[in-house]
C-alpha cells in the first residue's frame, strides 16, 4: 500500500491512466471484430470500409502509447492483406 504522499497520488494517477487505457484498448479491438467479421462474411467492400475505419483507431493507441507501432502495423499489414485475397 502507498505511504508517502507521492506514492498515493501516483496510484490514483495509475488507476485513471488505467481506465483510460482499457477504454482506449476496447474501442480498438471493437474496430478489429468488425473488420474480422466483414472478411468471414466474405464483403470484400464492407471489409474495405471496417479496415479504413480500423487503421487511424489503430494508429491513435500507437499515439496514445496503448500499442506499440509495429504491433499495429503488423496487424493492420495483416488484415489488409486478408482483405485483398477476398473473392
Amino acid at each position: 500500500m502507498a505511504n508517502s504522499p507521492q506514492s498515493k497520488k501516483r496510484a490514483r494517477q495509475n488507476e485513471r491512466r488505467f481506465a483510460v487505457n482499457k477504454a482506449r484498448r476496447s474501442r480498438i479491438r471493437t474496430y478489429l471484430r468488425k473488420v474480422e467479421e466483414a472478411i468471414a462474411s466474405g464483403d470484400k467492400d464492407a471489409a474495405q470500409a471496417a479496415l479504413r475505419a480500423a487503421q487511424p483507431e489503430l494508429m491513435r493507441g500507437v499515439t496514445k502509447g496503448v500499442f506499440h507501432k509495429n504491433t499495429a502495423s503488423r496487424k493492420i499489414s495483416r488484415l489488409a492483406s486478408r482483405v485483398k485475397a477476398i473473392g
